[in-house]
C-alpha cells in the first residue's frame, strides 16, 4: 500500500488531513501499524484534551511492544475513533481509511511534516 499523497506525514509516523474547516483528522501510517504487527489496544486522547505538535498523546499496544502515539497538531481533540478503541486491529487493516483515530480543531501544525513522496524516502521505501 503507498502512502496517500493528500496526505502529510510526521517522522513519528502519523498522518494528516489538510485543516478543512479548522479540523484536522489523524491516524498512523501502514509502516507503523505493520512495524507494531497486531495491535490489541489502543488508548487515545479524550474529547476536549489539548494536544500539543511533537508530543506524547496515546498510545498503541501490539503483540509485540508499546508504542507512544504523537500529535502532529496543536490543538483541541473534538472526535475519537471509538471503533478502533473497540477494534484495535481494524489500525492493521485500514490505517488510511476507517481507522483512522481522532480529529483536531487545530491552532499550529508542527514543522517538519513530510509530502507522501518525502515520507516514502524516509522509511527508505
Amino acid at each position: 500500500m503507498s502512502n496517500p499523497t493528500h496526505l502529510q506525514y510526521s517522522k513519528e509516523h502519523e498522518w494528516l488531513t489538510a485543516v478543512e474547516g479548522g479540523v484536522s483528522t489523524i491516524g498512523i501510517t501502514k509502516h507503523a501499524a505493520d512495524a507494531l504487527g497486531d495491535i490489541v489496544y489502543v488508548q487515545l486522547p479524550a474529547v476536549g484534551d489539548d494536544v500539543v505538535a511533537g508530543e506524547t498523546c496515546g498510545e498503541l499496544e501490539s503483540t509485540k511492544s508499546v508504542s507512544d502515539l504523537f500529535s502532529p497538531v496543536t490543538g483541541k481533540v473534538v472526535e475519537i475513533n471509538d471503533s478502533v478503541v473497540d477494534e484495535p486491529a481494524s489500525v492493521n487493516t485500514d490505517p488510511f481509511g476507517d481507522a483512522w483515530l481522532f480529529k483536531v480543531e487545530v491552532t499550529s501544525v508542527q514543522d517538519e511534516l513530510l509530502s507522501a513522496d518525502e515520507y516514502t524516502a524516509f522509511i527508505g521505501g
